[in-house]
């Protein structure tokens, strides 16, 4: 028997970005199949909605990969439509399924049961990021979350800046929405003032805003990120 097709379906990063998230191809897909493996349902079956679902919600079949759910299960519980022969979404909370994301481990036992994965063009903050920085895109490193100690996460500023001084190398991090302003805080004091820095906030949103700066510029500058969504990249 043929094996379905495991779908990433990249999710909007912001509330009122639906339109300009999704593809005509897409909406296509998820026109064609009933099944999702999804970090959040609500979410999913929102964008869903938003996307152009024709198909009547009751219809699907929706597994809860979400982080309280996530060690109840098997991986291979996942995949039984699949091996069936069903094609099936994969959908993160938002941006791309895989991308600093649990759905990777969902990606990699597709791959070991021989199951054909296919990426759908859409958002993700960390490439979005990177392309209005005007900082090096030919090398770069995203570093996900740094350490929540904050000795430690200093240590590792002034180590990721060092990096991008020895190999011309854009850095790229992040951190939970509610502690945004305690880092922004930390690289302004560890790093040196002709370090280039730019924050990516609400990327996609109506109140988006990316600004690419001196360390000694933006310590002149006041901005308030807490639990908005931003990237920090240093260069």
């Amino acid at each position: 028997m043929l094996k379905g097709t495991l779908y990433l379906l990249p999710v909007p990063l912001s509330e009122d970005a639906a339109e300009a998230s999704y593809t005509p191809f897409l909406k296509e897909v998820i026109n064609e199949i009933k099944e999702y493996i999804v970090e959040n349902e609500k979410t999913a079956r929102k964008f869903l909605k938003q996307a152009g679902l024709t198909i009547p919600q009751h219809d699907l079949i929706i597994h809860d990969y979400g982080k309280h759910a996530r060690n109840k299960y098997n991986l291979t519980d996942f995949f039984e439509g699949l091996l069936a022969g069903r094609s099936v979404g994969l959908m993160s909370e938002a941006g791309c399924p895989g991308i600093a994301d649990p759905g990777a481990d969902i990606v990699a036992e597709a791959h070991r049961l021989g199951i054909k994965v296919r990426p759908l063009v859409g958002p993700n903050s960390m490439i979005l990021a990177l392309m209005a920085s005007g900082l090096n895109g030919q090398s770069f490193a995203f570093h996900g979350y740094l350490p929540i100690d904050k000795a430690a996460r200093g240590r590792k500023i002034k180590e990721l800046e060092l990096a991008a001084q020895r190999s011309l190398q854009t850095q790229l991090f992040m951190e939970t929405p509610f502690r945004n302003n305690q880092l922004l805080e930390e690289v302004l004091k560890v790093c040196s003032p002709k370090t280039k820095l730019c924050v990516a906030c609400n990327i996609t949103s109506l109140d988006e805003f990316i600004i690419t700066e001196t360390i000694a510029q933006w310590r002149k500058r006041k901005v308030d990120l807490h639990k908005k969504p931003a990237i920090f990249l240093i260069l």
